[in-house]
Formats: C-alpha cells, structure tokens, sequence
C-alpha cells in the first residue's frame, strides 16, 4: 500500500471535519495524517490527509470525498509535483555530560532547540516524514521522553493556487 497526500478544499462550516472523518472511519481507512487550517479565502478551509492505500481503495476515498456536500475540490497532491512538509517538537533527555553532543546531533537535522532545563532539551523539527523519522531516530539514544508530531502539510508546487478555479462562494 502506498501513502496519498490529498489537499481538500471545504467550506469552513460547522461539522465539516467531522464528515469527512466520518467517511474514512465507515469505510475503514486509516488516516495516516490530518491537517486542517483556513485559506487564503474566507469561508474556505483545507483539510489535508494521508492516507495509505491501494489504488482502487484511493480511488473510493476520493470518489466519497467529491461527493460529500461540503467539499468544493479534491486534489491528490504527489511528492514529485508538491512541498510536503511536517512538524515536530520532542523532548530529549539531555542532561550536562552530552548536552553539547545532542545539540550538534540536532543541528545536521536543522532542528532548533526551543526549550532547556538541567535534564533535557526540547527540539522543533520540520521536514518530510523520512527527514523527521532519521532525525527521531538519532535522537533516541538519548531518551526521547515526549514526542508531538503535527499532520503533513502540503501544497503544490508552482504559481496555482487549490483556490484557482474554485466555485464563487
């Protein structure tokens, strides 16, 4: 099974989320990711989700998301044409004897130290899923104590927007 990025456009009403969640769980598809946040037009937000499937069950996903009421385009956005990206804030056990150790370890993943105390180190990460992933597993000899991973975000690349083209609201 593979992993598909789709960047829903959807009106920014009330139990919107909660059909399109609803869609994936009676159909039993795993939600891999989920990201929701407004556009850059009022009245309009974007719902991305990965999910992992085969090519007929993304077929059915997309077909049940065009359908839903609420939803004004669906685009699957591959990572060849797209920017993907994800956040990470963990908590790393870091205490005086290797805290300089952990830092430069952070440093070739471009992660940022974002708070400090005597016994560990909180890092912000952002990147794909893979960079994220060596990141983390770099970083679990030292004890990773709390971990928060937000969903991919992801747009397409180039001038368009998902917005282009979409019906006047």
């Amino acid at each position: 099974m593979d992993h598909h990025t789709l960047s829903v456009l959807v009106e920014d009403v009330p139990g919107t989320l909660t059909r399109v969640a609803g869609l994936f769980a009676r159909r039993a598809f795993n939600i891999h990711s989920l990201a929701v946040g407004v556009t850059e037009v009022p009245g309009l937000s974007r719902i991305t989700v990965v999910v992992e499937a085969d090519s007929h069950q993304f077929e059915q996903i997309t077909k049940q998301l065009n359908k839903l009421v609420n939803a004004i385009k669906v685009v699957e956005l591959v990572p060849e044409s797209s920017v993907q990206r994800d956040h990470l804030l963990v908590k790393v056990g870091a205490d005086a004897a290797v805290r300089a150790q952990v830092v430069q370890a952070a440093e070739l993943f471009r992660a940022h130290v974002v708070d400090v105390c005597p016994e560990s180190l909180t890092f912000e990460a952002t990147g794909t899923r893979d960079k994220l992933a060596a990141f983390l597993e770099m970083m679990e000899p030292y004890g990773i104590r709390e971990l928060v991973r937000s969903g991919t975000l992801a747009l397409a690349r180039g001038p368009r927007s998902l917005t282009d083209r979409a019906p006047a609201r």
